[in-house]
């Protein structure tokens, strides 16, 4: 007991149903998942072997020890490193609302978790990018000048717009778009600093940018190499 993760699997949608299975056959009840589209160009997606930018992103919480399992399968079973496989990475959880909340995601309620600590020579990082919805473009462009390979769209619907106007001094479109980009960390800061120059508050896209720490990926093929 002790570490939770946010696991995300990123595939081709015809593969998702055999990715939830999986997971459910690793005692990974409580899933979420949505639909996506990626952003690399035709060459990225001729050099990873993928037919289609139309993703499935899936979404859990697990511990540690569960994490490394479900990467063993993810590889054996699944070959997820191969071209056209995918990606899954962990970001570490800092804290969730509650206890009822914790045992809904875990379908337990004996986790005891462990005293946070700092992370430390991580190698990549999530970027999630927030912006109202039809700048995709702006917003990857400006990222891939700054060196990112491509990225995951999901569509959503922002709540609480007035507040946020007030305080960002702007107005702000309900109808979002997020787009979730994994970079190596050295080159997290120019990505970030570009989208904001580029595709921030001061644009019509209005976007805003954070990061989290990956601890472990899967099927990172093009960054590795």
């Amino acid at each position: 007991m002790g570490k939770l993760y946010l696991t995300t699997t990123i595939v081709d949608r015809k593969n998702g149903s055999k990715y939830a299975k999986l997971y459910k056959d690793n005692g990974l009840a409580v899933t979420f998942m949505t639909l996506g589209a990626g952003t690399a160009s035709s060459d990225v997606l001729d050099y990873l072997g993928l037919e289609s930018t139309e993703k499935t992103v899936i979404f859990t919480v697990q511990e540690e020890e569960g994490w490394l399992a479900l990467k063993k399968e993810l590889r054996q079973k699944l070959q997820i490193d191969a071209p056209g496989g995918g990606i899954a990475f962990t970001v570490p959880l800092s804290s969730i609302g509650g206890k009822k909340a914790l045992q809904f995601l875990l379908t337990r309620d004996d986790y005891q978790k462990e005293e946070e600590s700092v992370l430390k020579d991580t190698t990549h990082d999530l970027l999630i990018v927030i912006a109202n919805r039809g700048y995709i473009d702006l917003v990857m462009d400006a990222a891939r000048g700054a060196g990112a390979y491509g990225g995951t769209v999901l569509q959503a619907k922002g709540t609480g717009m007035e507040h946020a106007e007030k305080f960002m001094g702007v107005s702000l479109a309900a109808e979002k778009e997020m787009i979730f980009i994994v970079t190596k960390t050295e080159q997290k800061n120019s990505i970030m600093k570009a989208v904001m120059e580029q595709a921030g508050t001061d644009s019509e896209a209005k976007a805003v940018v954070f990061s989290l720490p990956v601890t472990d990926t899967a099927g990172l093929r093009l960054i590795e190499d």
